[in-house]
């Protein structure tokens, strides 16, 4: 049985997913990006601004999920310009201290022509 998962401190789904399922004892967070949760507006600014507004989203999901940073298993992190992948490491690697896997792949586009997506599978 899936619950979903919703906080309205974080952005609300732009189509027709959740913010985050839980199956068992694992959840699956949806690809964040970089909107603002209150205002639904996109975070303008370079790699490293528009990351801690993803980190910021993907927190308050998990700690609306019942588990944190600590407890992530993996991550996929989508970057549109592989150029931005230094500074990008700068802002993972504050949120993402226990080293989780991940894949990070550069891609042609991603919505709302933002610079990074990230989605996340974590521990409860």
């Amino acid at each position: 049985m899936l619950k979903t998962v919703y906080t309205k401190d974080a952005p609300a789904a732009i189509g027709p997913y959740s913010q985050a399922v839980i199956s068992g004892d694992t959840v699956y967070l949806s690809g964040q990006i970089p909107i603002i949760p209150a205002t639904g507006k996109i975070m303008e600014g370079d790699i490293a601004v528009q990351a801690e507004q993803v980190m910021q989203n993907i927190g308050h999901i998990l700690k609306a999920a019942g588990t944190d940073y600590t407890k992530v298993l993996k991550t996929t992190c989508f970057l549109a310009n592989m150029a931005d992948f230094s500074a990008f490491n700068e802002v993972y690697g504050k949120y993402f201290t226990g080293k989780p896997a991940r894949s990070c792949v550069a891609v042609k586009g991603l919505p709302k022509n933002v610079l990074v997506e990230v989605e996340v599978t974590a521990a409860l």
